[in-house]
């Protein structure tokens, strides 16, 4: 008698899977933007298939102040991920054997991240380089094992998934390699369910054991996917979204759409919270602020000028304002057009030969690092700063000169007193 063959399960629907981790996360989390729940979403199956891609993007829940949801959010990733393991404090040492262990790729959620990269931590120079060489296949680390004197090197990997929770805020060098959600405290009129954990962990890995099965059947697809940026997206946030849309583009439905749109809107909100590094803002405050069209400028006449900027941190910095050695050092990181370190050079005026700086000097750092100027600033060039041209300067120290223009002796701008 013959055995009838075993019928094969009906392929899973990944968009409608999607659709139920999403809702799964939107019972106990109140993420600050939709965006949040699709990327959150995508993240959670890009653990799955980690091993398909050459990269991982990280994910950071950050908020000023506790109780704002960051660890119930990965709470709730780790009932949805594969081999999740939760920490709060772990040695290099310990992260690497952990993803070297033999039950395979962990997926790592990072809680209290600030204790590690807050102000009172100190730094932490192992942990950080091992979630940066981590965010790309082949990263390792290079240690010494062994007992006692018989020590021999071994290279460790740390490529994994990564998701963090924290205070504050993170190492540009973390951020940068992260889909970040800045989580606030719950409104009044915002609602969750209270997580259980003898109750909905279950939930949560049935979800997960969904995703692991669907993962395998597209896991060769998304191998070889090439993802479609989003108009405006590339470099390291084209590298931290690829998985993401390659998960969109595999699930289907309206998911390739939505992460699109989530991308663009999170990389925006990205860019619009995160703080420039001091010297892009110098950078940029000279551009838009002090020179404003200027072919040259004093020393003495930038200082007046962004010391004197209410909302720049150049009157307080590490306890000291702004001066013509520190003003040096950090534009002298930068290069010249003619691939040379930017240094001040002598201005003619008609009271001396001071210092100061070229605009062509710094055109190129202007260039490559500063975000587009803002509209007005080709309008407000002869109104907003001293001027100088053809060789001329406003550098003369007395206040009622420095402010003059060298054609016509209009004040450009009132001078107090």
């Amino acid at each position: 008698m013959s055995v009838p063959a075993p019928k094969s399960s009906a392929p899973i629907d990944g968009a409608a899977l999607l659709d139920q981790v999403e809702r799964f996360h939107r019972r106990f989390n109140v993420f600050p933007r939709e965006a949040a729940y699709v990327a959150v979403a995508l993240w959670d199956a890009h653990a799955h298939l980690i091993d398909a891609f050459d990269g991982t993007a990280r994910i950071a829940f950050l908020s000023p102040e506790p109780g704002s949801g960051k660890s119930r959010a990965l709470e709730i990733i780790e009932t949805l991920t594969p081999r999740a393991a939760t920490t709060v404090n772990a040695s290099a040492n310990a992260l690497f054997r952990l993803v070297e262990a033999p039950e395979g790729t962990p997926t790592l959620l990072f809680d209290e991240i600030d204790t590690v990269f807050g102000p009172k931590a100190g730094g932490n120079e192992e942990v950080r380089g091992f979630l940066n060489s981590g965010y790309r296949r082949g990263g390792k680390s290079l240690r010494c094992v062994g007992d006692g004197s018989n020590q021999n090197a071994a290279w460790f990997s740390s490529f994994c998934a990564v998701a963090m929770a924290g205070l504050g805020s993170l190492p540009d060098t973390i951020l940068t390699r992260s889909v970040i959600i800045r989580m606030r405290k719950r409104a009044p009129n915002e609602k969750v369910e209270p997580y259980r954990r003898r109750t909905h962990e279950k939930q949560g890995n049935a979800l997960r054991d969904q995703l692991a099965k669907w993962a395998d059947t597209v896991r060769e697809q998304v191998a070889v996917a090439w993802p479609e940026m989003p108009e405006g997206v590339s470099d390291r946030p084209a590298d931290v979204w690829e998985p993401l849309l390659a998960v969109a583009d595999a699930a289907g439905g309206d998911w390739p759409k939505r992460a699109r749109a989530a991308c663009l809107e999170l990389v925006h909100a990205s860019n619009e919270n995160d703080e420039a590094s001091l010297g892009i803002r110098l950078l940029t405050d000279l551009r838009d602020t002090v020179f404003c069209g200027a072919d040259r400028m004093p020393t003495a006449v930038i200082l007046e000028c962004l010391l004197g900027m209410d909302d720049g941190p150049w009157a307080d910095l590490d306890d000291k304002p702004l001066n013509s050695r520190s003003l040096a050092k950090l534009l002298g990181q930068y290069m010249t057009v003619g691939n040379k370190l930017i240094k001040p050079r002598g201005i003619r005026t008609p009271s001396g030969f001071p210092k100061g700086y070229y605009a062509e000097d710094l055109t190129d750092a202007w260039t490559r690092y500063c975000p587009p100027p803002p509209a007005e600033a080709a309008t407000s060039a002869t109104s907003a700063t001293p001027q100088v041209s053809e060789g001329e300067s406003v550098a003369d120290t007395a206040t009622s000169t420095r402010h003059m223009s060298t054609e016509t002796d209009t004040p450009l701008f009132p001078v107090a007193g």
